[in-house]
């Protein structure tokens, strides 16, 4: 069973870890500084939480859907390309806190999403290559294109 991934950006993580605890009825699955990622089996959800900014709302950071396998992220890239959507894929990534592939699409209202598969544990949050940025930050749609048509992979997560 996959299950669909809701990352939000909170400006007070030990109080949203709180919150969600009892919300969901479960402990964080991960903690590490700056981040926590709750997997509830009823509803099927992960839940990802994110350091922000002091004294800032909760916002949206990305969107996903968490998969079994790369068998199963490759089917997914192959489905949506088919479909006409533009997608990025990355493949072994570190990225929060985990090793994964996955790939990246965007929504109308240019949300990220991505689907992706966790194939072990990492050291990192945040992917770092032209300059720190968050996972699901967008690069712009203009640039985001470019990216992907260049073949050049992109500086986030």
């Amino acid at each position: 069973m996959s299950r669909v991934q809701l990352a939000l950006r909170v400006s007070d993580l030990e109080g949203s870890v709180a919150f969600y605890s009892k919300l969901f009825g479960v402990e964080p699955a991960k903690r590490r500084p700056g981040y926590a990622n709750f997997a509830v089996e009823n509803p099927p959800l992960k839940l990802v939480l994110l350091e922000g900014e002091a004294d800032q709302p909760t916002v949206m950071d990305h969107l996903g859907v968490e998969v079994f396998s790369t068998d199963d992220v490759n089917a997914a890239t192959a489905r949506l390309t088919d479909s006409g959507l533009i997608t990025l894929e990355e493949k072994s990534t570190e990225c929060c806190y985990a090793l994964q592939d996955k790939v990246w699409v965007r929504g109308p209202g240019n949300e990220p999403w991505e689907v992706y598969t966790v194939k072990a544990d990492a050291e990192t949050l945040a992917k770092t290559t032209e300059g720190e940025c968050r996972c699901g930050e967008p690069n712009g749609v203009a640039a985001e294109q470019a990216t992907v048509a260049s073949g050049a992979g992109s500086r986030c997560c």
